[in-house]
């Protein structure tokens, strides 16, 4: 006889068939480049477009990020859809002291915050997270030159503002270190 304490427990894929369909449908139509992952909870990894967004791409965006995206590892948890995937940046990999600093917009685990101003509710398309991410790459190479000082709130996806900097070269890369290296993650509200 089965019980509650002998039974197998139910994944997400077997609780929730439709939003693993939709996921596998929404994600290779608009990100080609990510394979999916049937280990543990499931999740993609691979490169993002380095321009996925609605607008003319800048004329000098590879002179700051080079000619391809994000690679990122999306992360399921048996939590999902509930629970918001994890999406962990692999190249460029954020250095340990721009965890947990908000303007970086960089978790602890070194996962990105993509829900700052947003809301997660489960309904919500794994898709709009993968564009956040692809402007997180854009946004953290204006970072690491010193143009801005943060990260925008709502991402360079709709916010139009960053795109001037990236019409024209990067200036060249700042060698003389971290201004910032021990803030103690106390540089405003956390991610």
């Amino acid at each position: 006889m089965t019980t509650a304490a002998t039974r197998p427990p139910i994944t997400w894929r077997e609780h929730e068939p439709r939003r693993l369909r939709r996921d596998r449908e929404e994600i290779p139509a608009r990100f080609p480049q990510l394979v999916w992952n049937d280990e543990g909870a499931g999740g993609w990894e691979g490169t993002l477009p380095r321009w996925p967004f609605d607008r003319p791409e800048p004329a000098h965006l590879t002179s700051w990020i080079g000619e391809s995206g994000l690679l990122l590892r999306l992360e399921y948890s048996q939590a999902y859809p509930m629970v918001a995937p994890r999406l962990v940046p692999l190249d460029p990999l954020p250095e340990p002291f721009e965890w947990t600093q908000h303007r970086w917009h960089v978790n602890g685990d070194a996962s990105l915050c993509l829900l700052r101003d947003d809301v997660w509710t489960g309904r919500e398309s794994v898709v709009d997270l993968l564009l956040k991410a692809a402007g997180w790459r854009i946004e953290y190479a204006l970072m690491k030159h010193q143009m801005i000082e943060q990260m925008t709130g709502s991402g360079i996806v709709t916010d139009h503002s960053l795109d001037h900097f990236l019409a024209q070269p990067p200036p060249p890369e700042d060698t003389t270190g971290h201004p910032e290296l021990d803030t103690g993650g106390q540089d405003g509200p956390a991610c």
